[in-house]
């Protein structure tokens, strides 16, 4: 699927979503939809001003995931346990699940862009790359280079082409980004499933811990499969 028309689909998710919390018989959801809307948006007008930026550090990647990828995960939590009558403080439990498991998600998700393979990914890979995007793995790869080395690999994310995707792969196991990627993804994966630890015991419960240890498994199948 084209980058276009992946964007052209959120917007109508988002559309589709603004219209079914308008449905409920309090403002609350809607405004709650729209606050996320705004946040997400906010969120990637930050990424784009900054694009190819060698610079960039781990600390601004995670803002943005969070205010993108985590918040919708965050909302998905918070306001289905506000549905279903969940006091305030079970609220914000899995409220910090979602942040937690979302940013999760989204650092696998740029792992599988630079070292999955396409078939079981059902995408093209290196998309982020092509839209200028500095994800985990390559700000790793940045941090762990110096000299002419750090410049060669700006080179080939400046110049970036389809074609140099496994040059750039073994560039990136030499300095071990995706073992630390794995490893922080995991870390995010543990305080998800932290997060669920004053919840009352439920199915529920025991369903959202098994989604944070299903996401931290995969995420060890693909670095066992990449060789990261």
């Amino acid at each position: 699927m084209r980058h276009g028309n992946v964007g052209a689909a959120g917007d109508c998710l988002f559309a589709h979503a603004l219209t079914l919390a308008a449905s409920f018989p309090t403002p609350d959801i809607c405004r709650a939809v729209a606050l996320a809307t705004r946040t997400v948006c906010t969120g990637e007008i930050i990424q784009t001003e900054r694009p190819a930026d060698f610079d960039l550090s781990r600390e601004h990647y995670f803002r943005v995931l969070q205010m993108k990828t985590a918040e919708l995960f965050a909302l998905s939590c918070e306001l289905g346990a506000r549905l279903s009558g969940a006091g305030r403080d079970e609220q914000q439990a899995l409220r910090a699940y979602g942040v937690a498991l979302g940013t999760a998600y989204q650092v696998h998700d740029d792992c599988v862009d630079l070292f999955g393979d396409e078939l079981r990914a059902g995408k093209s890979l290196g998309t982020d790359l092509v839209a200028g995007k500095l994800t985990l793995p390559l700000l790793v790869g940045l941090e762990r280079t110096s000299g002419a080395e750090r410049r060669s690999l700006e080179t080939l994310l400046r110049e970036w082409r389809p074609d140099q995707l496994e040059a750039l792969r073994s560039r990136l196991h030499r300095t071990g980004a995706l073992a630390e990627s794995a490893r922080v993804i995991g870390e995010f994966c543990q305080t998800a499933q932290a997060s669920l630890d004053d919840l009352p015991p439920s199915a529920g419960r025991r369903a959202l811990a098994w989604a944070a240890d299903y996401l931290a498994r995969q995420t060890e199948a693909l670095a066992a499969s990449a060789g990261g």
